[in-house]
């Protein structure tokens, strides 16, 4: 049997002691990387770990990121000041959060851009973007690149809106939600860069490629509320046709079974 010193001891009864009384000690609050504090309002952004190695990434998230925290603190400042009494119970509340979802070709970045917004009314809201980062050339890019042609209307976008609609069909069904699997709800996502959604590079199977495209959709955009956010994937064998020598160097593979079950 292991002996255990008095003093070992006396610290492990403390120890069982405040967990019992106090909970677990839980992980802090990752420090937000800006911060805009006042009686109006608390925003933060955050950039996660992957993204502060590239300082010119870095550097591009938070300036945008700084500009929308102020943005936000100023409507929230003249909205105290016009109903003073709608702040009763505290100031609002935003959060953003850049995170990465998939490197290509150890050029393309892929983020994800989050929003929280709680300004007091009904629920919280939320929103979702992304960006597309070239680090070669230390620029946002879109998917244009990729494809021979990507004009509105031309078949490339058509393509693209119809595999879209198709998976976010299935994605409902999977939910339960197939009373809103109707074009009125997807009356939004048209055959244009500018509206077909917001587009990552999907992680593959196959190290340095993409398996495909996916769309994320916020809260509202193709469903109500409570159905939440949607991911529609489309996978690079379907946009096929369209690849340019770069899309086609850089799409291959498959989804990985795990991010299928991201939201």
């Amino acid at each position: 049997m292991m002996f255990l010193a008095p003093t070992f001891m006396r610290a492990l009864a403390v120890a069982t002691f405040c967990c019992a009384l106090f909970g677990p000690v839980l992980a802090a609050d990752p420090k937000p990387d800006a911060l805009v504090k006042t009686k109006s309002v608390e925003a933060r952004v955050l950039l996660d770990e992957r993204i502060k190695t590239d300082a010119a990434l870095a550097a591009d998230c938070l300036s945008e990121g700084k500009k929308w925290l102020d943005k936000n603190a100023a409507e929230a400042a003249a909205a105290r000041k016009a109903d003073p009494q709608f702040f009763r119970d505290g100031g609002w509340d935003f959060e953003r959060k850049y995170e990465i979802r998939s490197v290509v070709a150890d050029r393309y970045v892929s983020i994800l851009r989050n929003d929280y917004m709680n300004t007091r009314g009904a629920h919280p809201n939320s929103d979702v973007n992304t960006i597309l980062w070239d680090k070669t050339d230390n620029k946002r890019i879109s998917i244009r690149p990729f494809f021979t042609e990507t004009a509105d209307n031309g078949a490339t976008m058509k393509a693209m809106v119809k595999a879209v609609i198709a998976s976010l069909r299935t994605e409902k069904k999977k939910r339960d939600a197939g009373d809103t699997a109707t074009d009125e709800w997807f009356n939004g996502v048209a055959p244009s860069l500018l509206k077909v959604g917001a587009v990552t590079l999907a992680p593959s199977t196959e190290a340095g490629k993409s398996s495909g495209l996916t769309f994320h959709y916020p809260p509202y955009a193709v469903g109500p509320y409570a159905e939440g956010e949607y991911v529609a994937f489309v996978p690079w064998e379907t946009l096929k046709p369209y690849l340019t020598a770069e899309g086609t160097r850089i799409f291959g593979g498959a989804r990985p079974k795990g991010d299928a079950e991201e939201p």
